[in-house]
């Protein structure tokens, strides 16, 4: 392909505000690129600030040092090669009030403030030579993206010497219209690229794959989409960046989880020959609504022949979810600069799963598990902690609780005299567990993981200040059914989790006797209803529909309602479905909202 484009899409983990920091990984990403003959190196969306930056673009020496990063970064961008930079930019707008309501005169008045743009800048020949502006600004879900950014309205097209590459961000692609349908139709592009940090939720990749892939045949072009890597609080950036010709298969694909540098020929032709004879694909001689912007590029220079590889594979359910896990706990602990964490090992599947997580994240010697056990905690779940973290290669402390509880009991003596124990006596062992664990943290400096999962979150069935008390909740998005599926997938290769963890009714060991079925409604039937009523937002009555009991789901949703308070108090966690508690998931706490019977 004599006059083929040659595209590189990396995708890097970039940490938010690590403007120089960044700068130096995408030179040097940049620099890899050039010396494989790219023509085009398209990096990811917000690449310089990382993303989301939220409300550091308030600040309005954000957006100036932002941009100096960038023209820094221009300034090695020679050679004839293009680079695609994403930069927030401006202010292009003042907003008062409702961001809906924007000026176009840069200085704010009183109460005002600035938006900037989203941006695309396109780097070569040692300059800044155009920014492309997002014009579809996501305000959904994780996303806030009107509180920040000024849209734009015009389209890029870049005309390179093999063909003309139009430029879009994002949501920019998953919109119909718009930037990338009038660089197509009005600028005669062949292909679109677009820059992305798109969050991923379980089964993202193959929505993102179908979606685009129905986009770039009906532009009858290549699409290639370039994406962040990396955990960003409770967010994870998973790659999977992808090429896809005009007739909608999937030519290249990058790794899920990891950076990359992915180099693909591109040839237009193709393009061109699928839009033969279509009276559609005639290209207006100007148009308002598109940018041109022509550029030399290498030139035809000689450059290497590209090895042949063939596309990833897109991981399995269970793989998915556990790289996700493993990478947003990974770049928390390391992004944050904690040296290493502790949690509670209690010989349960949750805590179990979460220590797997932990050492599989940042490796045996920067994790503690701590075993804490009290006259009601069985012989049998102190082996099975035991057992698990030698088979992990974990340091185990164990300090028991049964005295401490005495004393707390003796305390409270004067108080509680007169009453039956009850849930006060069973939390007081959980508190003291969340501050012996505290304690570890103050004194070494360790991040405290907690292992509580989203069945549980949901109806409250944990311990404000308890097992709560942490930094980072692994499993805070991970209902039990999944805990089990991930565990035995983790299992798969070798026995890693003893099965009797797997096996044994699951109990937070509080009281004699005690199971979590005491409490909760199984949890294949708790789940199928958490699923429906927070991730779907279905309705109680429509829940009911589809065969749960009426009580149990009138029960289950009352316990979801009443335990907001709890779980706005709880620490961050890795975000795995389309509805995450804390950036997805925002109810007040103080509600009285009920639906009406039958709706």
């Amino acid at each position: 392909m004599a006059d083929a484009l040659r595209l590189a899409l990396y995708q890097a983990n970039l940490p938010v505000g690590d403007l120089a920091g960044n700068v130096e990984r995408l030179r040097a990403g940049i620099a890899d690129a050039r010396a494989q003959g790219a023509d085009l190196v398209v990096c990811p969306e917000l690449a310089i600030t990382g993303y989301p930056p939220e409300d550091l673009l308030l600040k309005p020496s954000f957006a100036r040092d932002a941009a100096a990063a960038v023209e820094e970064l221009a300034g090695d961008v020679t050679g004839g090669v293009v680079a695609l930079v994403g930069v927030p930019y401006g202010p292009v707008a003042t907003v008062t009030g409702d961001p809906a309501i924007l000026t176009d005169h840069p200085e704010p008045d009183a109460g005002a403030r600035l938006l900037v743009g989203n941006g695309a800048a396109v780097l070569a020949d040692g300059r800044v030579a155009a920014t492309y502006h997002k014009h579809h600004l996501p305000n959904y879900a994780v996303f806030d993206e009107r509180r920040y950014f000024h849209p734009g309205g015009r389209a890029l097209v870049i005309d390179m010497p093999a063909c003309r590459v139009g430029v879009t961000i994002c949501e920019d692609i998953w919109v119909r219209g718009g930037p990338a349908e009038w660089a197509v139709l009005e600028g005669g592009a062949e292909v679109i690229v677009n820059l992305s940090a798109s969050p991923y939720h379980r089964g993202k990749g193959a929505e993102r794959e179908r979606l685009f892939a129905a986009r770039a045949a009906d532009h009858r072009c290549f699409l290639a989409f370039c994406n962040a890597v990396g955990g960003q609080d409770e967010l994870v950036f998973d790659g999977h960046s992808l090429v896809i010709d005009p007739h909608g298969a999937v030519t290249a694909r990058g790794a899920q989880f990891d950076e990359e540098l992915l180099l693909v020929d591109v040839d237009p032709e193709q393009a061109r020959a699928a839009r033969a004879g279509g009276g559609r694909w005639e290209i207006p001689a100007a148009s308002d609504r598109v940018e041109r912007l022509p550029l030399a590029g290498r030139g035809g220079d000689a450059r290497p022949p590209l090895a042949p590889r063939p596309a990833w594979k897109v991981l399995a359910p269970e793989a998915e979810v556990y790289r996700a896990l493993t990478l947003g706990t990974a770049d928390y602990v390391r992004k944050n600069r904690f040296p290493g964490v502790v949690l509670g090992l209690s010989g349960g599947i949750d805590s179990a799963l979460a220590l797997t997580v932990a050492v599989d994240a940042i490796g045996a010697d920067a994790v503690t598990a701590v075993s804490m056990p009290s006259r009601y905690t069985a012989d049998m779940n102190r082996d099975d902690a035991a057992e698990l973290s030698r088979r992990l290669g974990v340091r185990l402390v164990e300090l028991p609780i049964e005295d401490l509880a005495g004393t707390y009991g003796e305390a409270l003596a004067n108080e509680f005299a007169g009453t039956a124990p009850n849930v006060a006596e069973e939390n007081l062992q959980a508190r003291i567990r969340g501050n012996l664990l505290m304690a570890l943290s103050n004194k070494f400096g360790w991040l405290v993981l907690t292992t509580g999962n989203k069945s549980e979150m949901s109806v409250g069935y944990a311990t404000l200040y308890g097992d709560m008390a942490g930094g980072f909740a692994v499993l805070k998005d991970v209902l039990k059914t999944w805990v089990y599926r991930l565990a035995e997938w983790r299992n798969r290769d070798g026995e890693v989790i003893p099965q009797r963890i797997l096996d044994k009714p699951p109990t937070a060991e509080l009281r004699e006797n005690q199971r979590d079925s005491d409490s909760l409604p199984p949890y294949d039937v708790l789940d199928g209803i958490l699923a429906a009523y927070v991730e779907d937002d279905r309705s109680p009555a429509e829940i009911e529909a589809v065969g749960f009991d009426c009580e149990t789901v009138k029960r289950v949703v009352q316990l979801v309602d009443r335990a907001e308070y709890k779980r706005r108090q709880a620490p961050p966690g890795v975000r795995i479905s389309t509805r995450a508690f804390g950036k997805d998931r925002r109810l007040p706490i103080t509600n009285r909202y009920a639906p009406r019977a039958g709706v």
